[in-house]
């Protein structure tokens, strides 16, 4: 019989927090009479996250484990979590104990109540350090929400509701789970935010940092391409081509009438050889967003190894 609900959590060295974790889950979507499943992705640990994923699923067969090869990132786990996920409803969460589980039902309510798509979890009274994470993630989120149109004040919360046939359409690789509202905008789905508890980290070391933040910059570029130029990117191509060009042709003009182009021979060749080569490597980034969303598509290959799936019958 199918689920009606799918908790997909990634798991990356998680070992302290996996029992308490199962706990909780089980006993607020226990209670609840809804048929559920939940999926752990083991992200290649090099912890015994897998040995006490495994143990837990021999004692309750709702619970199924993928275990990948290697550690291939948290956007990967998701995407794996997805194609297996068999609910109609798929929830998403971290696997730190810092999303509260008991969130789960109101965000599931509020999403039938009003006919939503997506609930987003908005972590308002958020239990991190201010200038290594909540500063970078404010402004994180103002510029996502400005690039994408789609206004979040949480885009960094993993805490999602998510109707099934809005997720598993959906591409995803690099840093692009954090989007994934933005990208199920495409459709024309409806989204609302829904203030989550956030907890303190009891065990193990955020797996986020400064360091990250570059990746998610490139990875909004990647995005705000994908949702304005993805279907007709000859009009960016275009718009880069036709002012250069202009430029150019007024450079070169200016050039001619004043009588310097012998003159200023090699600054007008260093400037030529500048701009040109900034816009080919401009090109050559987005024609290889273009390549790489076709190669994954086209044949359906994942990014992503599973090395093995634990499931009920096992």
């Amino acid at each position: 019989m199918r689920p009606d609900l799918s908790v997909v959590i990634p798991i990356h060295d998680e070992a302290p927090n996996l029992e308490e974790l199962y706990r909780e889950l089980t006993e607020v979507l226990g209670a609840w009479p809804r048929g559920y499943e939940i999926i752990f992705v083991e992200d290649g640990s090099t912890d015994a996250s897998f040995e006490i994923l495994e143990k837990i699923h021999r004692r309750d067969g709702r619970v199924r484990v993928i275990q990948f090869r290697r550690n291939f990132g948290q956007t990967a786990a998701f995407a794996a979590g997805f194609a297996e996920a068999a609910g109609r409803l798929i929830i998403t969460s971290d696997g730190d104990l810092q999303n509260d589980p008991h969130d789960i039902p109101h965000m599931v309510e509020r999403l039938d109540k009003d006919n939503l798509d997506i609930v987003c979890g908005w972590r308002k009274d958020r239990k991190d350090p201010w200038l290594s994470r909540r500063v970078p993630s404010a402004l994180a989120n103002r510029l996502i929400s400005w690039a994408t149109g789609v206004w979040l004040n949480d885009y960094g919360c993993s805490l999602k509701v998510v109707r099934s046939e809005v997720v598993k359409p959906l591409r995803l690789y690099g840093e692009l789970h954090r989007f994934l509202p933005a990208l199920a905008s495409e459709m024309g789905v409806r989204i609302a935010e829904f203030p989550v508890h956030h907890r303190p980290r009891v065990h193990g070391r955020s797996k986020y940092g400064i360091s990250r933040t570059i990746r998610v910059v490139l990875d909004l570029i990647t995005v705000k391409f994908l949702l304005s130029y993805a279907t007709r990117p000859l009009q960016i191509f275009g718009l880069v081509g036709g002012l250069l060009g202009l430029a150019g042709a007024l450079l070169l003009t200016y050039l001619w009438a004043t009588h310097l182009m012998e003159e200023r021979l090699p600054a007008v060749l260093a400037g030529i050889l500048l701009v040109s080569t900034a816009a080919q490597l401009v090109t050559l980034g987005l024609l290889a967003e273009l390549q790489s969303r076709t190669y994954h598509e086209s044949q359906d290959k994942p990014i992503y190894a599973v090395r093995r799936v634990l499931k009920p019958e096992d």
